[in-house]
């Protein structure tokens, strides 16, 4: 299954998204410097929370988000403390984790444009679960993790599972 986002070529409709959420940000003044630098998260140990990220990115042919939103540039970091694919599944589960942590009504459209797609698709219409969609929303519920105040670049040098931990997040 191919990656669903920060791909280096996105589909053009997740392209115009992506554009549309950046100007939004700029408009709204809350665009933020870039945060995540690829060579530097390459240069940490293995084991690192800031290696593990790299490595998602690396091993999915993905590129890091450098614009706009905080909450945008740091989306791989979830993946990577969750467990949860960069396929439509993963991405369903991972926003159904963050509509546990703190709903937010973005992220509600953005599930279900998700399972919209994932419904018109029979590959990913055999995997989905209402089961494993609920099991990520519960984990994200019970976690401590508040996708709009965690600090990752604090965070890179230490180990995933410390990380994992300090957030509440049981590896899946």
């Amino acid at each position: 299954m191919q990656p669903l986002y920060a791909s280096p070529n996105p589909t053009p409709r997740l392209q115009q998204l992506l554009d549309l959420v950046d100007r939004h940000a700029e408009a709204q003044g809350i665009a933020v410097p870039q945060i995540v630098y690829i060579e530097k998260l390459r240069s940490l140990p293995q084991g690192t929370f800031g290696r593990a990220w790299a490595n998602l990115l690396d091993e999915n042919k993905l590129q890091p988000f450098t614009t706009g939103i905080r909450r945008k540039q740091l989306h791989d970091g979830i993946h990577v403390l969750t467990g949860y694919g960069t396929d439509l599944i993963g991405e369903a589960e991972l926003q159904a984790f963050v509509l546990g942590t703190k709903f937010r009504l973005t992220n509600l459209m953005l599930e279900l444009g998700l399972l919209r797609v994932i419904y018109k698709h029979q590959d990913y219409r055999q995997q989905f679960s209402w089961d494993r969609l609920w099991q990520a929303y519960q984990r994200g519920y019970h976690s401590h993790f508040d996708p709009d105040t965690w600090q990752p670049e604090l965070l890179w040098h230490l180990p995933l599972t410390d990380v994992q931990a300090l957030f509440a997040l049981a590896n899946n």
